[in-house]
C-alpha cells in the first residue's frame, strides 16, 4: 500500500489540546531521530463547544463527572482560542464545527467563530473542516443526548449538509479564498466505530458526499476500551491478533463502500489509540503501549489506511506527551512517543528529509500473535524491515529477559551487513527509562530535546551471508529495523 506523506498525525480535544512548553518535543525529535520529518495534521473537535465572545481566557468548561473526569461536558471558547493555531509552526489543521447542539444559540455561535477561523487558518495553515464529532453517539450518550432515538442515516446526512451549506455561504463572506475548490473540504463522517447507532455505508447511502466536498472517509477506532473487563497488555495491546482483527473492520467497510462506489476517497482513522475513555494507568502509558503503537501504525499502512489521527490530550494516559505538569499527570515525554519515532523512521523516503519517493509497506506473516513484521519500500526497492516483539517481559520480574532470534531473506548486494536501529526499554511494564536508536527525549535532559545516552549500544550492523540471509537477536519485548 502507498503511504502517504502525511501518515501519522495528532488529533487533539479541545479543552486540552497539547500545550506550548515542550514545543521541542513536538517539532525537533523526527529530524534527529533520522525519521521523516512530517508536518503533522492536528484535528480539533469542537461539538461539545460553544463560542463566548466575551471570555477573557481561551476556554472555559465545566466537569460532568457522570460523562466524564478529563474533559469538561459544558465548554465555551474565547476569542484567543484561535491563537493556539500560531503555536505549532509548519502544522495544517483541521478545524471541527459544532454539529451536536442545534439550537438557534449554537448556530449564531458557529457563524460568529468562522471569521476568527478564517483569519487563523490563512496562509495554508487549513487542511480541512470537520462538521459532527462521533455523531453516531449522539442519541446514545443518556442523559445527555442531543438527538432524539429515531434519528437516522438520512437524518443525520440532512443535518450535515443544511448546516455545510450555512458554513460555506458565512466562509464565502468571511475569507471566500477558504470556501472555493480543493481549499474548501472535509473530514467526514467521523463516527465513533462501526458498531454504533449509524451505519456507514448507510450514510454514504444518502448522499453524505453528494456535493463531493468530503476530502478524507474519516472513521474513529479503539482497540479496546479503559473499563472493558480482561483487558491487559497480553491479550489486547501486545497481540498482533487482536490489532489484526481490530483494523480488519476498517479495511471491510472501505471495501464495502468502494464496491458500491460511494466513497471514492481515502480511509483514515480520523481519531485512534490503544483504549478509549483516554486509556488505562499501566497500560496506555507503559513501553507495551509504544509497541502496540508501532504494530499498529505499520499494519495500517499495510492495510489501505491513508492516514491515522493518534488522539491525544493534557492528563490523558494514551497521550505521546504530557505538556505541564498538574495534580494527575508529570509533565514529560511518555512511552508512546518513543513508538511514533519509529513509526516516522520506517516511513521515511528519499532525500535529506525522508520526503520523496513513494513508500509502500508490507505486512510480513509470522507464525505468532506475539510478534509482527513489516517491510518498507521505497520506489519499489526493499529499504528496511520492522521487526516488533510482543512477547510481555516485566522489567520487575526475577528471571533473565529472553531473545527471540529472526531470520529474513534479503536481496542479494555487495553490502555485507545490515544497520540496525533499536526500540529498547527494561520492560514492557516500563513508564520511562526508553530510547530509539539511542536516543531518549526524555523531558528532564534537554527539556525533550534528543539526547544521546552513553549506556544503550548504538551503530549495531547485522551481517548479511552470501545467500542474503539476516538474522536477528531480539530481547522480549522490543523492536528493531534493519535499514538496507
Amino acid at each position: 500500500m502507498l503511504v502517504p506523506l502525511l501518515f501519522a498525525a495528532v488529533a487533539a480535544a479541545v479543552p486540552s489540546d497539547p500545550d506550548t512548553s515542550p514545543i521541542t518535543v513536538s517539532k525537533d525529535t523526527p529530524r534527529s531521530a533520522g525519521a521523516a520529518v512530517l508536518h503533522p495534521f492536528l484535528t480539533v473537535t469542537g461539538d461539545l463547544a460553544l463560542y463566548d465572545p466575551n471570555l477573557t481566557t481561551s476556554v472555559n468548561g465545566t466537569f460532568v463527572p457522570a460523562v466524564s473526569g478529563d474533559f469538561p461536558y459544558y465548554l465555551s471558547i474565547g476569542p484567543s482560542f484561535f491563537e493556539s493555531y500560531a503555536t505549532l509552526p509548519n502544522t495544517k489543521f483541521i478545524h471541527g464545527f459544532n454539529l451536536g447542539k442545534n439550537d438557534t444559540a449554537a448556530m449564531k455561535s458557529l457563524l460568529a467563530t468562522i471569521p476568527l477561523a478564517c483569519k487563523a487558518l490563512k496562509d495554508g495553515k487549513l487542511a480541512h473542516w470537520e462538521l459532527g464529532n462521533e455523531p453516531d453517539l449522539f442519541k446514545t450518550t443518556k442523559p445527555y443526548s442531543v438527538r432524539p432515538a429515531n434519528w437516522n442515516e438520512s437524518d443525520y446526512v440532512h443535518d450535515w449538509r443544511a448546516k455545510e451549506r450555512i458554513i460555506k455561504r458565512k466562509l464565502t463572506q468571511s475569507c471566500p479564498e477558504l470556501a472555493e475548490g480543493s481549499s474548501y473540504s472535509y473530514i467526514g463522517p467521523s463516527f465513533a466505530g462501526l458498531e454504533y447507532s449509524l451505519d456507514a455505508v448507510k450514510t454514504w447511502r444518502s448522499g453524505l458526499n453528494s456535493d463531493h466536498n468530503i476530502a478524507l472517509n474519516s472513521m474513529h477506532n479503539y482497540i479496546g476500551g479503559a473499563e472493558e473487563p480482561g483487558v491487559t497488555l497480553r491479550r489486547t495491546l501486545m497481540n498482533h491478533t487482536s490489532t489484526v482483527d481490530s483494523v480488519a473492520q476498517h479495511v471491510n467497510l472501505s471495501r464495502a463502500l468502494s464496491a458500491e462506489g460511494l466513497a471514492d476517497v481515502p480511509y483514515i482513522l480520523g481519531e485512534t489509540n490503544s483504549l478509549y475513555h483516554q486509556g488505562k494507568p499501566g497500560l496506555s502509558n507503559s513501553f507495551g503501549a509504544a509497541l502496540w503503537g508501532v504494530d499498529f501504525n505499520l499494519y495500517c499502512a499495510s492495510q489501505s489506511i491513508r492516514r491515522v489521527h493518534m488522539h491525544q490530550g493534557t492528563d490523558y494516559r494514551y497521550a505521546a506527551w504530557q505538556p505541564v505538569d498538574t495534580n494527575k499527570t508529570t509533565l514529560g515525554t511518555k512511552p508512546p512517543y518513543y513508538g511514533n519515532i519509529m513509526v516516522a523512521a520506517m516511513l521515511r523516503g528519499n532525500g535529506a528529509e525522508g520526503r520523496d519517493g513513494e513508500v509502500r509497506v508490507v505486512h510480513l506473516a509470522m507464525p505468532r500473535e506475539t510478534e509482527a513484521a513489516y517491510a518498507a519500500y521505497v520506489d519499489g526497492r526493499l529499504a528496511r524491515i520492522a521487526v516488533v516483539n510482543l512477547q510481555q517481559f516485566n522489567s520487575t520480574g526475577a528471571t533473565d529477559r529472553p531473545t527471540t532470534r529472526y531470520r529474513f531473506q534479503v536481496p542479494p548486494s555487495s553490502t555485507p551487513a545490515l544497520s540496525l536501529q533499536r526500540l529498547l526499554a527494561n520492560g514492557s511494564d516500563a513508564l520511562s527509562g526508553i530510547s530509539w536508536d539511542g536516543w531518549s527525549y526524555n523531558y528532564e535532559l534537554k527539556d525533550g530535546a534528543p539526547v544521546r545516552l552513553r549506556n544503550v549500544t548504538v551503530g549495531e550492523t547485522v551481517a548479511v551471508d552470501p545467500r542474503g540471509v539476516v538474522e536477528l537477536e531480539m530481547p522480549w519485548s522490543s523492536a528493531a529495523i534493519l535499514n538496507l
